[in-house]
């Protein structure tokens, strides 16, 4: 073990960061699924070392990655992205469906479900990065430019959208940010995110009219969050998932009722998934809400750190990118849990339970953890170059100073 720790490389903030999330993941994934086991005829502990196992492979996963020189990425980002491509739509037409979206495919060997959309965020912000450091020096112009980095995000959102339009809208937004960082012009971007809006409008009303989509959940999902207009004499399930985080809110008050204590967990749909930031302030307060909060912009803080230090763009933008996408949702899904933004199926990264999301996100951490290692180790060669510097120049003088008697004493015994 002490091995293993001293081989550890990277930003140790970052570290302490996802080892604490992963500790309040078990604590809270273990109070979260009692009914749950319940239902499912399964020990209380089944679902606890299920979690303990996926986050001791995603540990592994970050420790493996980390270690990776980070500008390999570059050379896997086309690869990666090509492959994720067909995977999307396969998933859309042929994939596993659930609340009327199809966002999974079954490995058949195997036996394990992932969603294709974790795969291909990885793979493009892999190719963004690359992309937008090649692009540098003509970024401002909007055919040479602006265009190469802007197709594949058209294409990744189109594949995404019409299953899961949220994860789709959150990634275009992200890459907004990313293109801002990446110095393009801020007119692109705006005709950018007028394109979003004008079309996740015609796919809502293309869905609405074909019946290929989810245009009737999106608009329940609205509708609740403006108020729960009732369908068909009841209200929709996302005003009652709603209602049930407000109450174990509000039993949480500022300091929790205590580790396992929450009551809504046997009433709140999905406590130990979408809503579990509920169950988490129920059971901790608004402290421990805002300690989740505090994690992920530290987590965001100390990435931007390394995007400021990393001399290379494409390191930089990679390291800057995975961290935004990755903190984004977890403020969304927190959002969601506060009722601040409508319902959207969003996980918290690294707590909530899951499994292949969990590694995906696990591969992310591990990238930007590797641009830290990169980027310490320059640093250290630096120094260690600036060091050995002065000491060479420090001997010389004191060399100098040695030569300078022997010479006066030369010249004293040198007959006139």
């Amino acid at each position: 073990m002490k091995q293993l720790l001293n081989k550890t490389r990277g930003d140790q903030v970052i570290w302490g960061v996802v080892i604490v999330l992963s500790f309040i993941s078990l604590m809270a994934v273990y109070s979260s699924t009692g009914s749950l086991a319940y239902r499912m005829d399964k020990n209380a502990s089944y679902y606890l070392v299920k979690q303990l196992l996926v986050l001791g492979l995603g540990l592994l996963i970050i420790y493996w990655v980390h270690k990776i020189n980070y500008t390999k990425f570059a050379r896997l980002a086309l690869l990666l992205y090509v492959i994720s491509v067909p995977l999307l739509i396969y998933t859309l037409f042929f994939g596993t469906k659930l609340n009327e979206g199809s966002r999974w495919i079954r490995l058949p060997v195997i036996n394990l479900t992932f969603q294709t959309s974790d795969l291909a965020k990885l793979a493009l912000f892999m190719l963004l990065a690359r992309v937008l450091s090649m692009k540098q020096a003509v970024i401002k112009d909007l055919r040479k430019g602006f265009v190469p980095v802007l197709i594949p995000v058209i294409l990744t959102c189109l594949l995404i959208a019409p299953a899961n339009l949220s994860t789709a809208l959150m990634l275009g937004f992200t890459c907004s940010i990313l293109f801002f960082i990446g110095r393009v012009k801020v007119k692109h971007i705006a005709l950018l995110a007028l394109g979003g809006i004008v079309g996740a409008v015609l796919l809502f009303f293309v869905s609405k009219v074909t019946g290929f989509g989810r245009a009737a959940t999106w608009e329940q999902r609205i509708e609740d969050f403006a108020g729960g207009k009732k369908k068909d004499g009841k209200k929709g399930d996302a005003v009652y998932q709603v209602q049930q985080a407000k109450i174990a809110i509000a039993n949480g008050g500022i300091a929790g009722m205590g580790p396992g204590n929450s009551k809504q967990r046997n009433f709140l749909p999905h406590p130990y998934s979408d809503f579990i930031y509920s169950i988490i302030i129920e059971e901790y307060g608004l402290i421990g809400g805002a300690a989740i909060v505090f994690l992920y912009l530290l987590f965001l803080w100390r990435s931007i750190l390394i995007f400021r230090r990393c001399p290379y763009a494409f390191g930089a933008f990679l390291a800057v990118g995975l961290s935004i996408t990755l903190v984004f949702q977890a403020m969304l899904n927190m959002a969601v849990n506060v009722h601040l933004v409508p319902v959207t199926g969003l996980t918290l990264p690294m707590i909530s339970m899951g499994g292949s999301s969990i590694w995906f996100t696990s591969i992310a951490i591990g990238i930007v953890l590797s641009v830290s290692k990169y980027v310490d180790e320059m640093e250290g060669k630096k120094k260690a170059q600036a060091t050995k510097e002065i000491v060479e120049e420090e001997e010389e003088e004191t060399e100098e100073e040695e030569e300078k008697p022997k010479r006066k004493r030369t010249k004293q015994v040198i007959p006139a």
